[in-house]
C-alpha cells in the first residue's frame, strides 16, 4: 500500500567547492525560485572562504507515520557561472594540464563539464538538467 505524503519542505543545496567533494549548504525555502537563490548564494561561504558554484532545489516529504522524510524531487544545478567545455574542445587542445580531465571524461561517459571559478576551480559533469547562468545578469555577484 503506497503512503500518502502528507507533509512536505522545500529546499535549496549550495553547493561550493571542497577538500575532496563537494560541501553543501542547505536551506528552507517556501518555493523554487531561482532569482531568489542566486541572491542568497552570496551569504554562503564554506571552509577556507569557499563560495558556491550552484546550487539545486529539492522537496522532501513524508506521511503521518513516518519517522523521517525522503526526497521526492530534485532540479539539476544551477551554475553560478562558469566555462563549458566539450570533450572535443579538450581532446582537440590537447593540453597537458588536461590530461587527467580528458581522461575523466572518457572514463565516464561525460560529453560536457562546467569549469567555475567563483573561488576556487572546480569542474563537474554537466548533465542534461542542469543549467548554467549567465552571471552578467547579476553584476553584484561577480567574482574577480
Amino acid at each position: 500500500m503506497k503512503k500518502e505524503i502528507t507533509i512536505t519542505k522545500h529546499y535549496v543545496t549550495f553547493c561550493s567547492p571542497g577538500t575532496m567533494c563537494a560541501e553543501e549548504s542547505v536551506k528552507e525555502i517556501d518555493e523554487y525560485n531561482v532569482e531568489e537563490a542566486v541572491q542568497m548564494s552570496r551569504d554562503i561561504k564554506e571552509r577556507h572562504g569557499a563560495l558556491p558554484y550552484g546550487f539545486y532545489f529539492s522537496t522532501r516529504g513524508r506521511a503521518e507515520e513516518d519517522l523521517d522524510s525522503h526526497e521526492i524531487t530534485r532540479t539539476g544545478v544551477y551554475y553560478l557561472g562558469g566555462e563549458v567545455m566539450t570533450l572535443e574542445r579538450i581532446r582537440v587542445r590537447n593540453r597537458k594540464d588536461e590530461r587527467i580531465l580528458r581522461s575523466n571524461m572518457e572514463t565516464n561517459g561525460w560529453d560536457e563539464v562546467v569549469i567555475n571559478r567563483n573561488s576556487y576551480k572546480w569542474t563537474q559533469p554537466l548533465h542534461e538538467k542542469d543549467t548554467v547562468l549567465d552571471m552578467t545578469h547579476y553584476p553584484e555577484m561577480q567574482t574577480t
